[in-house]
């Protein structure tokens, strides 16, 4: 069994035609796009370095696009980001390189934690595709099992 979809505008900040701007930090991992969302305050940028750290390259922090008018759906860095990520009590600090765009294969919510040790397969809707959600609120040590889970994919029920 499976929950229903929730749609990619819970989500949405603005629009700018079939842009969504979304307060997210997004990343790729091996050319496939990861996007962290929750409110201030929840780790997006703390996770996002943990996986960078691990391999993973930085989209955008604080604010990324998704256009949603193509299947899949892209995650864009906006023109104006720079190559900073915020680390909570120390500043900003470099990224590394960056990547322009990814596509959108996983999204990790970090205002809703996870009770069932092994969870309900929960999706975003983006018109016709879905997009496995995560949900992840105080989950330590997430990163090297996000970073497994986009390369190797996660097993069947």
């Amino acid at each position: 069994m499976h929950p229903e979809p929730e749609p990619i505008t819970r989500w949405v900040a603005s629009r700018n035609g079939m842009a969504l701007w979304l307060n997210a930090t997004a990343l790729a991992v091996d050319g496939r796009g990861l996007v962290i969302l929750g409110a201030p305050g929840t780790g997006k940028s703390t996770l996002a370095i943990a996986m960078m750290a691990l391999g993973a390259v930085l989209i955008s922090d604080d604010g990324v696009w998704l256009q949603s008018g193509s299947a899949p759906a892209m995650l864009e860095r906006p023109e104006q980001a720079r190559d900073l990520i915020e680390a909570r009590g120390i500043g900003l600090i470099r990224s590394g390189p960056t990547l322009a765009q990814a596509p959108l294969t996983l999204a990790v919510d970090l205002d809703r934690a996870e009770t069932a040790r092994l969870p309900l397969r929960h999706t975003i809707a983006l018109g016709d595709s879905r997009v496995p959600l995560i949900h992840a609120a105080g989950e330590h040590g997430l990163a090297p099992a996000l970073l497994l889970m986009m390369r190797q994919g996660r097993a069947e029920p």
